[in-house]
């Protein structure tokens, strides 16, 4: 028997669900919004996402400044970023510092 408790319960479910996919959705449009990615210049477990092998996304990269990891930068800083050991962000993935 469909109740009217149920239907409504279902909708705040559907409702839930849907902001919960929407937001998801928003993190990626980071790059449109004045932003690039700059490879290299992240904090072990702080990049954005794809930090390549061995890593899955966000948060994954293993050591400091891993060449292979990237994060979201204000747009035309990522190369002039200096960074300990006389390291420099880059817009390309790196081969440095790459965790065995």
């Amino acid at each position: 028997m469909i109740t009217t408790r149920r239907v409504f319960s279902a909708a705040i479910l559907a409702s839930a669900v849907t902001a919960a996919v929407s937001s998801l959705s928003v993190a990626p449009a980071a790059a449109d919004d004045g932003k690039e990615k700059c490879y290299g210049v992240a904090m072990a477990g702080k990049n954005d996402c794809a930090a390549g092998a061995g890593t899955t996304c966000a948060g994954t990269s293993k050591v400091d400044f891993q060449g292979n990891s990237w994060k979201y930068v204000d747009k035309g800083t990522c190369t002039s970023m200096m960074l300990d050991g006389d390291r420099k962000g880059s817009l390309e993935p790196l081969t440095r510092d790459i965790p065995a």
